[in-house]
């Protein structure tokens, strides 16, 4: 079975840090773009970050400069170091996956979410 589950939200001052991971199993990682979402209440899911299975990394333009997303291929990982926290990142962060094979179609799977809450 398919498992995406999140770590190491929680509540930090602003200015602070915090690095979330996303452990997989029943995926083949190395072949899937991993990304990050956020919701906050009240709002629709957006766009944090992305990484393609070439490492090629994007970033919405709110955090551009301020996170970095990696990926462990070794350990089937994905990572998202966050600096200087704002208040308006505050949200559930969640993990997302996506393969696109020609033998499988596409799947698209995403973790439980974990919290993260940026306030003074």
């Amino acid at each position: 079975q398919v498992q995406l589950v999140e770590s190491g939200g929680g509540l930090v001052q602003p200015g602070g840090s915090l690095r979330l991971s996303c452990a997989t199993s029943g995926i083949i990682f190395s072949m899937s773009k991993m990304g990050w979402y956020r919701q906050a209440p009240g709002k629709q899911r957006e766009l944090v970050a992305t990484i393609t299975s070439g490492f090629t990394a994007n970033y919405a333009d709110s955090v551009k400069g301020r996170f970095t997303i990696s990926r462990d291929n070794a350990k089937n990982t994905v990572h998202l170091q966050m600096l200087t926290l704002k208040p308006e990142d505050t949200a559930v962060y969640y993990c997302n996956a996506v393969i696109d094979l020609a033998i499988t179609g596409r799947h698209d799977y995403w973790g439980q979410g974990t919290q993260v809450t940026v306030s003074s």
